[in-house]
Order: structure tokens, then C-alpha cells, then sequence
């Protein structure tokens, strides 16, 4: 796979390339109808690019100049991104589900010289606090047949056509904002080089990726881990990429389009699994009886394979429960999955032996937003369950354990590679923090290296911390636990500074139902919460299965109930649903003070 190696070094001529390469094959794909797909070519999105390259210097969008998205993963969207490249400016994504004063901070601190929204609902929330934002020239509604219409913008450019002018790897393509789980968002800086070099060594990881590609847009490309893994990646192999309608229709939308690349995050694999633990339990006898005997098949024929050995009747129980079990795991997902790609949080090691002993292969990796995103990845040639995977090409990985102890095992995780960021925008003392002097970034995560280079996520430098005891906690790692119990939907657990530690629980409601019904707990969640036998039924569960994991410091003493889950909309969740702690803590304030009553 030398040809690897030869990729553009900038956006522009990735996608120039892509265009010449594989002009008649489909690049997105849009559902017009129930399992129905309008398909749109490389040149068909090439032309449109085209064109609205001419219409943007039309509107004087030039060199340096940030161009603004609000709007969900749809074509238009990379035609924007990409027309902006070609006038030397830089994109600035925002999420169309978030809050408006986000927007504003958004457009305001990156100078948003012309601003793309999906819609005129969204335009109509920019006007409000449009007088105050110096830089806003132009709105330009995506969908709208009016004249400040992107159509519109698009057939003045078809009119007066300006060719691309190629960056430099050092020139800026994206200014991300960061999630804001507990500060205001920071502006991230990514150069082409940035994104071009991330997108090829993520690629030689997975050679099997090519033309016949296809994968599934559910992660926003408002996001670096979108954005790179898979709307740059593709384009590199000739990939195909289909939108799902919404989150709802995921699963319909996945058995529609069989994909072969998966982007997701584990907190979706770990939804997938409760709902089929919980058809399982709710369906009983046989059901339950085969599932049972390939879960214990599997797991005795992967400790026999470690050994080079094999069982007959291992295998043929695997067999079986793989017909009447695992091969409807694999239909879900399409069946013709040649990857999943999970990372935001580490994969819980049991739901991941599911998936793969189903024949789902999932691949954990690890990155962040400044390091355009990834850092190590798993994949077919190395693989270790429960890391991260090892630095993909070009990028070192160290593990500082400076202040963590003469004994400790792990440390800081700092980064080196071409895919280190140039920055925070406007955030010079922010930028210093986290850029060592020797290139390195920090990344505020603690982990460990073994013997064979793989990366483990130990905890989070900001996430963890200290009991009144002084004695420390990874709130995280509790929490990736508990969310395994099919009863629970989601959790965070409190304690920074108290005596002890508190757990506050969404259940899962239609997973528990056998259960409400057969004990006569009401069904409407807000009574079902404040019901004390259902309180202590769960507390007992969660209780006993972190009992052999934990330390009993770490368990949490009491609970809170929730009948809302954590979500995007509600301001808990970012927009790759890692909790927004001090938005849960702020919300709950009230009911965790009465706790430590």
C-alpha cells in the first residue's frame, strides 16, 4: 500500500484528487424514502464545489477568512468546507442542536465572516444577536429558495468560476470548538497538515478500506473525530457516505445501507446490548437458555484459542447459539461490517467480547480534538482489548509521571506528531498550558503503556478527584461499569471533596418493565423514581455489581434517581455524549446537598 504515502499534504487537492479518481462513484448518499437512497457522485459534489467556491469570492471571502456552518452532516455541508478551502479560509462547524448563545460566542470569538444555517428557523435565532457581531457580512440559509439562498450563492459562482488555490500544510482548514464539558469552549486550531496526516495514518491501519466502502454519517463531522475518520478518510479510498434520517431510525437506516466502516461511540454499542439483554430476559426459556450457552461457549472458545487449543463441543455450542443468536447481532449492523471505530470513552471489555465473539469487529482507539483527532487506534494487524491501541505512524506517545509518585504506573499521557494543533484561537495562556516547549501537547489524560506499546486510559487529570478522606476517585471508569447493567441508562457519580460518594442514575426504563409490572411499581417514570422499594431494588443491583471491581471508598453510598435522561438537548450530554459534569451538578444541586444531610 505504498500509494499511501503519497497523499496531498492539504485538503484541497485531497479533494481535487478524489474527484479525478473516482468522479461516477456515489459519495453521499441521501434517504428520500423508507430504505431508499438518492446517491450523489464525486463530480457531482465536485461541481457544486465549484461553483460555490465562485460565489463565496463573489461575497469577498478570501484568504483567512472563517466561513460558518450551522447545520447537521448532509452534502452541502462539505460543499461549503470544501469551497472555503479553496480560497484559503478556514471552516468554523457549529452543532444545529446547540444553544444559541453557543452560536454567538462561536461566531463572535472566530470572526464568522460569512455564515451558512441549515435553515430559516436557525437564521431567524442568529438575527437576535446579530447587531452585535462586527464581522457578520452575510447568513446564507441552506435550505431556501429565496435570495440569500446557498442555491443562490452557487449560481452566481457558476457564472464567474475562480479556480482553487492550494494551502500549505501549515495553513489553518478548521477552528473547532471544544465541547465544553466544564470550562467555556476553546477554539482549536487545525492546520490541513493537521487532518491530511491524521486521515493517512488512520487509512494504513485498515487497508481493506477502498471504493466499495461505505459507512453510515452518525457522528457529527462538526467534530474532529467525524470530520477526519470519516468525511477526510473517505475521500482518500473512494469511500461512499450515507446520512442517517435521525437518531431514531439509526438501526433501520444501518440494516439499509450495510455499511462497512462504523464511526461511533461505546455508549451507543452499550444501548444495543441492554435492548438485546432485555429481549432476551423479557422472551425467557429457550431464548434465554441459548443465549446463556454462547456467551459461555465463546468465552471458553477465546481462553482455549489463547492456549492453541480447541473443543469440539465448545465449538459446536458456538455454532449454534452463533445461528440463533449472534448472526442477527451481525444483521443488525448490516452484515457486511469490516470495522467499528469506538472512542470517547473506553469500550466496557465484556460488551466488546459480545460484539466480537458476534462477529462485529470494534476497534477502540483514542484522540482528542487537538490532535486532529487520533492518537492510537486498534486495529486488525494490533489489537488489545481493554487499550487504546498503539501511536499510529508518526505520533509519540510519553507518559509523564511527574507529581504522580515514585511507584506509579502511569502518568499524564503527552502527545508528538504532525497531528498536534497550532493552538487555541485567542488563548495564548490556554495554548501555553497544554503545549510543551518541545512540541509535545498534554492532554490532561492519565494512562499507561505495556510491554508491547498499547496505550490504557487510566482516568481523566480533571475528571478524577479527592474524597474529604483523601482518598482519589475516576468517576469515569465507575460510571462506564454501572451503565452496563441493562436497568441503567445512564450515570455520574458525585463526591469531589465529601465523604463519600453519591450515584446519580437514569434507569432504564423499557428494560426494566417485566420488573415494574410484576412488582405493581407505577409505570410513569417521575413516580417510579420516588417509589422507595424500587430506590432500594436498584441501589442492591448497582451495589453488588461494582462489589468485586471497586474499592468500597469508591462505591457510591447513596443515590439519586432520575426520570430525564442525560441528553444533547438538555444541555448534559456534548455532542459525543461524554457527561457535561457540571451541568448535571448545577441541574441537581438541590437533591445532592440533601444527600449528605
Amino acid at each position: 500500500m505504498e500509494h499511501m504515502y503519497e497523499q496531498p499534504d492539504n485538503l484541497v487537492d485531497l479533494f481535487n484528487s478524489a474527484v479525478e479518481k473516482f468522479g461516477e462513484r456515489p459519495l453521499f448518499g441521501v434517504k428520500t424514502a423508507p430504505n431508499s437512497y438518492q446517491w450523489l457522485t464525486y463530480q457531482q459534489i465536485g461541481q457544486r464545489v465549484d461553483h460555490l467556491r465562485g460565489g463565496l469570492a463573489q461575497l469577498g471571502v478570501g484568504r483567512g477568512d472563517a466561513v460558518g456552518i450551522i447545520a447537521r452532516n448532509r452534502p452541502e455541508w462539505a460543499v461549503i468546507a470544501f469551497a472555503a478551502f479553496g480560497l484559503g479560509a478556514r471552516c468554523v462547524p457549529m452543532y444545529e442542536t446547540e444553544l444559541p448563545r453557543i452560536w454567538e460566542y462561536i461566531i463572535r470569538d472566530s470572526s464568522v465572516k460569512v455564515l451558512f444555517v441549515a435553515s430559516p428557523q436557525i437564521a431567524g435565532h442568529v438575527q437576535e444577536f446579530r447587531g452585535k457581531l462586527a464581522s457578520l457580512e452575510q447568513v446564507v440559509v441552506i435550505d431556501s429558495e429565496n435570495g440569500g439562498s446557498m442555491a443562490a450563492v452557487e449560481q452566481a459562482g457558476a457564472r464567474l468560476p475562480i479556480p482553487p488555490t492550494p494551502p500549505t500544510p501549515r495553513d489553518i482548514a478548521v477552528l473547532i470548538y471544544t465541547s465544553g464539558t466544564t470550562d467555556q469552549p476553546k477554539g482549536v486550531l487545525l492546520s490541513h497538515g493537521n487532518l491530511t496526516s491524521n486521515a493517512r495514518a488512520g487509512w494504513r491501519l485498515f487497508p481493506q478500506l477502498n471504493e466499495e466502502s461505505r459507512s453510515l454519517a452518525m457522528l457529527p463531522w462538526a467534530h474532529s473525530y467525524g470530520l477526519t475518520a470519516e468525511l477526510v478518510n473517505s475521500l482518500q479510498f473512494g469511500g461512499a457516505m450515507a446520512f442517517p434520517e435521525s437518531a431514531a431510525t439509526f438501526l433501520d437506516d444501518i440494516a439499509a445501507i450495510r455499511p462497512t466502516l462504523l464511526l461511533s461511540v461505546p455508549r451507543v454499542f452499550t444501548k444495543i446490548y441492554n435492548g438485546l439483554l432485555a429481549q432476551i430476559n423479557a422472551r425467557g426459556g429457550l431464548a434465554r437458555i441459548v443465549f446463556s450457552m454462547g456467551m459461555t461457549a465463546a468465552k471458553r472458545r477465546r481462553e482455549l484459542a489463547a492456549q492453541g487449543k480447541s473443543c469440539p463441543l465448545t465449538n459446536l455450542q458456538f455454532r449454534i447459539a452463533d445461528y440463533l443468536v449472534f448472526s442477527k447481532v451481525r444483521a443488525l449492523f448490516g452484515g457486511q461490517l469490516q470495522a467499528a471505530l469506538t472512542a470517547s470513552a473506553t469500550m466496557n471489555i465484556d460488551i466488546a467480547h459480545f460484539f466480537i465473539d458476534a462477529g462485529v469487529p470494534l476497534y477502540d482507539v483514542y484522540g482528542l480534538t487537538e490532535c486532529s483527532p487520533a492518537v492510537t487506534m486498534n486495529c486488525p494487524a494490533a489489537w488489545r482489548l481493554g487499550s487504546v491501541g498503539r501511536p499510529i505512524e508518526r505520533v509519540t506517545v510519553v507518559i509523564d509521571k511527574t507529581g504522580a509518585g515514585a511507584d506509579a504506573t502511569d502518568g499524564e499521557i503527552v502527545v508528538y506528531g504532525p497531528n498536534v494543533m497550532q493552538g487555541y484561537h485567542n488563548k495564548p495562556e490556554a495554548t501555553r498550558a497544554v503545549l510543551t516547549a518541545d512540541g509535545g501537547l498534554r492532554t490532561g489524560d492519565r494512562g499507561r503503556i505495556d510491554g508491547d506499546g498499547f496505550l490504557f486510559i487510566t482516568g481523566r487529570i480533571k475528571e478524577q478527584y479527592k474524597l474529604a478522606t483523601g482518598k482519589y476517585v475516576y468517576p469515569a471508569t465507575l460510571e462506564e461499569d454501572i451503565k452496563v447493567l441493562p436497568a441503567v441508562a445512564n450515570a455520574m457519580i458525585h463526591g469531589e471533596g465529601r465523604d463519600f460518594n453519591i450515584g446519580l442514575i437514569v434507569p432504564n426504563f423499557a428494560a426494566l418493565e417485566p420488573v415494574i409490572r410484576a412488582r405493581g411499581w407505577p409505570v410513569d417514570p417521575a413516580q417510579l423514581v420516588r417509589q422507595p422499594d424500587f430506590q432500594e431494588y436498584l441501589s442492591d443491583e448497582i451495589a453488588s455489581a461494582l462489589q468485586d471491581k471497586f474499592r468500597q471508598y469508591e462505591i457510591p453510598r447513596k443515590f439519586i434517581f432520575l426520570a430525564e435522561d442525560f441528553t444533547v438537548e438538555n444541555g448534559m450530554l456534548t455532542q459525543t455524549m461524554k457527561l457535561k459534569r457540571r451541568a448535571v451538578n448545577d441541574a441537581y444541586r438541590r437533591q445532592i446537598e440533601e444527600k449528605y444531610q
